[in-house]
Order: structure tokens, then C-alpha cells, then sequence
């Protein structure tokens, strides 16, 4: 097996790898999530099951927090009740900027099935949401792409979150 060294200094110093302030950023967001849970129904349990050894989150820097104050993704997973949607407003106006939210299951997008005068038809509603995940209840699988997904989406925003405002609800 051949055997190569590198002299640097012989090539005139250090090796240097040149990029902009903005991809560096977007580096650090990206592969460092920390969602935080709010799991209102049975998709809190696929939820869970993606953060558990077979799917396992944490390979991908994302660490599960419960702290708003701590976290940069907001996972609503389940069916919001117009009682909760104050405590789920709450909580995402608690987050630090820059933040995403992920709406996953049927319910948390559209209502659901539950066509009621309790329930929040889209808690697009309440927060602006990044990423829909569909389906009854989705798998964990769903959950790690669009994850995959919102990584995609923060590594070609500007490093200046000045220059991507949300729509601002109140």
C-alpha cells in the first residue's frame, strides 16, 4: 500500500478551505437541529419512535429538547385543539429566531377528520409552517426525510435571517 504524506510546507503553508460566512451558518443550523415536541395525539408516538434506537435521530444532530428556549424546530404532531393552540402559540413565540416548524399527520395539517367547532383546522392557523407531513399517523421514516428536508431548505436560506421574514401572525 503506498504511503502519502503531504508537505505543506513545501506547497507554501496550510491547507485552506475558502467559503462564505452565510454557508458556514447554514452548516451549523442545518446539522444541529434540536426540535421541540408537542405532541398532541397518535402521531406523538410515531414522533417518539423516531427519536428511539431503530431510527435514531441522534446520527443526524438532532436532539430531542423540551425547553422552547433551547429548541429551533417546533414538531406539532397531533390533532390541535383550539384550547391548546394558545399554549402552542406560546411556546413557538418562547423559541429563539431562527426557527422552523414541522406540522406532521393529518390532523395537525387540516384538521383531519375532525371537522368540529374544538378543533384548529391547520395549525398553519396558529404558526407558519415549514414542512406538512401527511398521512395517519406518518411513519418515523416520513419524519427523518423531512427532516432531511428542512436541512435542504436551511442550507439555502441567507445567514442573515433579517433578509427571510416569516409571515408574522398576532
Amino acid at each position: 500500500m503506498a504511503q502519502h504524506q503531504v508537505n505543506y510546507a513545501s506547497a507554501g503553508g496550510l491547507p485552506v478551505a475558502l467559503t462564505t460566512v452565510d454557508k458556514l451558518l447554514n452548516w451549523g443550523r442545518a446539522n444541529s437541529l434540536w426540535p421541540m415536541t408537542y405532541g398532541l395525539a397518535c402521531c406523538a408516538i410515531e414522533m417518539m419512535a423516531t427519536g428511539a434506537s431503530r431510527f435514531d435521530f441522534d446520527r443526524m444532530g438532532v436532539i430531542f429538547r423540551a425547553s422552547p428556549r433551547q429548541s429551533d424546530v417546533l414538531i406539532l404532531a397531533g390533532t390541535l385543539s383550539k384550547k391548546h393552540a394558545e399554549f402552542a402559540r406560546r411556546l413557538y413565540d418562547q423559541m429563539p429566531d431562527p426557527k422552523w416548524v414541522i406540522s406532521m399527520g393529518s390532523c395537525a395539517n387540516t384538521g383531519g377528520m375532525f371537522n368540529t367547532y374544538a378543533t384548529v383546522q391547520g395549525v398553519d392557523r396558529i404558526v407558519p409552517v415549514d414542512i406538512y407531513l401527511p398521512g395517519c399517523a406518518p411513519r418515523p421514516e416520513t419524519l427523518q426525510y423531512a427532516v432531511m428536508m428542512l436541512q435542504k431548505k436551511i442550507n439555502r436560506q441567507s445567514g442573515n435571517m433579517n433578509n427571510n421574514p416569516k409571515q408574522r401572525f398576532v
